[in-house]
Formats: C-alpha cells, structure tokens, sequence
C-alpha cells in the first residue's frame, strides 16, 4: 500500500514513546492525536493527510504563541515545555515557506488583484491565505502586505 497515512505514523510514534517512556512525546502525540479525533468529528470522515498536516499546523501554532505568552510572563519552564511539544508535533505540520517565496505569492495576489491602496488589503490577505494553503503564519503575511500597500 506504500507509507502508513499520517494518521497512522502519529499512532505508531505514540506507541513507540509509550514503550521508551518518552512521557513529554506521548503527551504531545496524544494531544495531536485527539486534535485529529476532534476535527474528524466535526467533518464526519477520516482526515487525509492533507487535513491532519492542518491540524498538527494549528496545533505547532498553538505552542508557538504559548511559548510567546509564558516568555513574555516570565515562565521560562512553561516556554520550554512548549518548546519540546512543538519540537514532537512539527513533522507533522505543513512545510513553511521560505520568505522568497511568500513575498513572490504576496506580488502575484497584488498584481493580480490590482491592489493599490489599503483599502485593497482583505482583497490580497485571502488570495495570498488561500494559496499558502497553512503553510505561512497570517500576521507575517498582514505585515508584508500592510507594508507593500502603505508603502
């Protein structure tokens, strides 16, 4: 059938840190893994890999912006057991893309949309998000298309 579905190499990962003892990526994977099971139950049918690349995407996201909040707190052993989870979860989510290549994607949704103005953002911000497909964090995206438009 050629590789295990992602949904599979998350549960044989879990297994495999269960049997080490490895309780910070079984943690983790569990989370993940229930993520999946959650948004398998909002859409009635079993994830593609595609889909549980946009959960675990969600999921690394949600550590990033938790390790911001315990940084900014001063909780640096929260931060860092952040860290270790979004370390396990990040194989799983979608590949980022390189600054090159969001700026090329931000030009083309532009030209493409006639864009001139400020008023034009929403206009650029959606066909840049769509394309990107979870593969670029939204407030970097709003940054460079607020700068190009202002600018």
């Amino acid at each position: 059938m050629g590789h295990p579905t992602l949904k599979a190499q998350v549960r044989e990962q879990m297994t495999a840190a269960l049997r080490v003892g490895d309780k910070a990526r079984l943690g983790a994977l569990r989370m993940l893994a229930a993520s999946i099971t959650n948004r398998e139950k909002e859409v009635l049918h079993e994830l593609s890999d595609e889909e549980v690349r946009e959960v675990a995407g969600k999921e690394v996201k949600r550590r990033s912006e938790s390790i911001e909040a315990f940084e900014s707190a001063g909780r640096t052993e929260l931060a860092e057991k952040e860290r270790a989870e979004r370390e396990v979860l990040q194989p799983f989510a979608p590949e980022q893309l390189a600054d090159a290549e969001v700026d090329a994607l931000i030009d083309g949704a532009i030209s493409a949309a006639g864009a001139t103005s400020m008023e034009d953002m929403g206009r650029v911000m959606g066909a840049v998000m769509a394309s990107a497909k979870g593969r670029v964090d939204g407030s970097v995206v709003q940054r460079k298309v607020r700068e190009r438009l202002a600018g």
